[in-house]
């Protein structure tokens, strides 16, 4: 007999963010690292939060994700968590590695708390040592009574805006509260790039669900945005729940599991989304969706072909209905389909029926693609595999911001 599940709705938050859910602290400062803007921030449970966390592909990991998932790995759990900007703490060698301890241990002893509790995330320029000095004193400066500034502006490079949002939800009877922010404007690639993200929620989740929801809805989330093809070694999203909502433990078994994974899904939906209309330069978000594919993973991998094309970037930068340019993006995929069955849209306006060109209004197309997003729709005709993916497009900043991204 099919498992039934009750279905509860999540409602957002005003402003919400990662400080949201019950029984979280958070706040940024300014250390030294920038001038004029904060460039340190920390988030804190009062009780130990369960933890998961999803990094980097990259070979190079940075010094910060490794003492990060050590802290972890002792009792899936952590209580604090500690960002820097400006020093990506990368490819710095055994004083990196030495480096990221000492912040952890610093910031365990400012909360009375064990090393293992913390995590520590680094966010800027690759080789680049921390400035210790300034590091103590800024973690020392922590006070939980009243932050300097939020913690998503604190954790920014070169995005333009903070990204954050929470949502509630009942569970049990209780309000529960997911919230998170997030850093990304470059190096942004499917299979995590250069984002921190931190989501932390009050509800109580057995540690290997939480850990399963994680990697699930990152899949759905942030690995489905790209800005520029490149992936970062930084790259960490975590998920912490400290339980403090008192519903039962949430599992899979739970009957309201789904209705969580939805409102976490949502979440981390919103976060990706802003990363990838923020892209460094990016004036248009670029959604693309696939349907017809032979399966999901066939139309995950289509969809993000097309969205990491440069040239679709440049043709919707340029307002120019090329639908060539998406149909070739979907052709080196390196998945097949039959060309004959596949029909291309942008907007609501067909491009491409059946494996042929369709006559379409230029002007109304251009009109269309002059706008701050723009949705490119494919059919393949194969299957019911669909999947959605999120990029921007790619303009002159882009090469201005990264040419002199040191100075």
């Amino acid at each position: 007999m099919e498992k039934t599940y009750k279905q509860t709705a999540f409602i957002p938050i005003e402003n919400g963010s990662v400080g949201s859910p019950k029984g979280f602290h958070t706040g940024g400062q300014n250390i030294g690292l920038r001038t004029g803007r904060p460039d340190m921030g920390w988030i804190y449970s009062e009780t130990p939060a369960v933890a998961a966390g999803v990094y980097t592909t990259n070979v190079f990991q940075a010094a910060p994700l490794q003492v990060t998932q050590e802290s972890i790995a002792e009792e899936k759990k952590l209580q604090a968590i500690l960002v820097n900007t400006v020093s990506a703490n990368s490819c710095t060698g055994q004083k990196g590695i030495d480096n990221a301890y000492t912040t952890r241990k610093w910031m365990a002893e400012h909360f009375g708390v064990a090393d293992h509790l913390v995590g520590v995330a680094s966010t800027g320029v690759i080789g680049m040592q921390l400035p210790m000095d300034k590091m103590k004193k800024g973690i020392v400066a922590i006070d939980l009574e009243g932050a300097n500034a939020p913690f998503e502006a604190a954790i920014l490079t070169t995005d333009t805006k903070p990204k954050h949002l929470a949502v509630q939800l009942e569970i049990d009877g209780r309000k529960v509260t997911i919230g998170g922010a997030c850093k990304g404007s470059g190096m942004i690639h499917p299979n995590m790039a250069t984002m921190l993200g931190f989501v932390t929620t009050d509800a109580a989740v057995d540690p290997d669900a939480l850990s399963f929801a994680l990697k699930s809805v990152i899949n759905k989330t942030f690995n489905r945005i790209t800005v520029d093809g490149d992936t970062s070694t930084n790259d960490m999203v975590l998920l912490l729940a400290n339980g403090q909502a008192e519903n039962q433990q949430l599992s899979e078994q739970h009957p309201e599991w789904p209705a969580f994974m939805k409102g976490l899904e949502h979440v981390c939906q919103g976060l990706a989304k802003f990363i990838a209309s923020d892209g460094e330069g990016a004036t248009k978000l670029i959604e693309v969706q696939v349907t017809g594919a032979k399966d999901d993973h066939s139309a995950e991998i289509i969809s993000k072909s097309i969205v990491g094309s440069s040239l679709v970037k440049t043709a919707v930068f340029g307002s120019d209905a090329n639908w060539g340019r998406v149909v070739c993006a979907m052709g080196y995929s390196g998945e097949r389909f039959d060309p004959n069955k596949v029909s291309m849209a942008m907007g609501d306006l067909v491009l491409f029926e059946d494996g042929i060109p369709v006559d379409f209004d230029e002007e109304k197309a251009k009109d269309y693609l002059d706008g701050s997003s723009v949705v490119i729709k494919t059919r393949l005709g194969e299957g019911d595999g669909q999947a959605v993916a999120w990029g921007c497009d790619l303009t002159y900043d882009y090469v201005k911001i990264n040419a002199s991204y040191r100075s």
